[in-house]
């Protein structure tokens, strides 16, 4: 599952030896991604890694971006979180996830999951359907 190109990137499987890379990759968002990493939520977050798929993109040594995907047992593979580190934008690492994703789930339908509509729109993706949230009983 290795994709290496001009740019010296390398996309590979997340293994638990790269949590903590992972998690300062996150951190250096802000508190725009604090729920994945502040307090007991990394500990939540690093179950829901164990139990995803997740891709790593590393330009040379460093690690650039990762996406975190579900698959809906054929119906679908859903990718929950993409990110790219500030620094390393511009360079297509988000779509070299995306397209790392389709092409290890050929023949299945790869849903995004996002609020940053106009990256991909920008991409040639369209909007399908809505989330709501449940909420929790009291």
């Amino acid at each position: 599952m290795t994709i290496v190109d001009a740019h010296k990137t390398q996309i590979r499987a997340y293994r638990p030896k790269d949590e903590d890379a992972l998690f300062r990759l996150i951190q250096g968002e802000g508190a725009e991604w604090q729920d994945y990493w502040r307090g007991a939520n990394r500990q939540k977050y690093a179950k829901a890694l164990a139990s995803s798929i997740v891709y790593l993109l590393f330009a040379g040594d460093e690690l650039a971006g990762y996406a975190r995907c579900r698959d809906d047992s054929g119906y679908g593979v859903y990718i929950l979180d993409l990110l790219v580190d500030q620094k390393h934008r511009g360079l297509h690492y988000g779509q070299s996830l995306i397209e790392q994703v389709r092409g290890d789930h050929p023949g299945v339908e790869v849903y995004i999951t996002s609020d940053v509509d106009p990256y991909y729109q920008k991409l040639g993706y369209q909007v399908v359907g809505t989330l709501f949230a449940v909420p929790r009983k009291p």
